[in-house]
């Protein structure tokens, strides 16, 4: 079966530096040990446990970091240029996740989520698709509502970023 799927993405562009603004999106996000994350979640012995496990590496948003790729090096390698300045973070909480999953399984295939910043001549750009345009389709409204809260976390996150 095929699904289609229309996409809204929230974008803003900064007038900060890149460099600035990938710090701020940092700085909204907690930073666990992923392999010590790995570790003490699938460790637990009970969803109480998890969620201590969980919540040690959440910020105060109640976000982390999974993992940031530097999409621009890439090219850069290619170019043999110091531009473009791409890089791809993907953020989120497990927690969030689950109870999105719980009520649409599929829910699974966008958290955590993908936000991109990247560097052109207008400024540095924020991009997000909103998990709300994602699990629409599925007429979920326990994951939509779930999914909300999610969309103003990171949108309010990327406000900040971009100042």
């Amino acid at each position: 079966m095929i699904r289609k799927i229309e996409i809204e993405r929230f974008s803003l562009t900064s007038s900060k530096p890149f460099d600035q603004v990938v710090q701020a999106v940092n700085a909204g996000v907690g930073h666990p040990n992923m392999a010590e994350f790995a570790r003490s979640t699938h460790a637990a012995r009970s969803f109480a446990e998890l969620k201590s496990a969980v919540e040690k590496g959440l910020s105060k948003a109640g976000l982390m970091l999974f993992m940031q790729l530097d999409q621009g090096a890439v090219v850069q390698k290619e170019t043999g240029q110091d531009t473009p300045r791409i890089i791809r973070l993907l953020i989120g909480n497990p927690l969030i996740m689950k109870e999105m999953a719980k009520h649409v399984p599929d829910a699974g295939s966008y958290a955590p989520v993908t936000v991109l910043v990247d560097e052109r001549a207008d400024g540095v750009h924020l991009s997000y698709d909103k998990m709300t345009s994602l699990l629409a389709p599925y007429g979920n409204r326990d994951a939509l509502e779930v999914a909300r809260d999610l969309d103003s976390k990171v949108e309010d996150l990327l406000r900040n970023a971009a100042g």
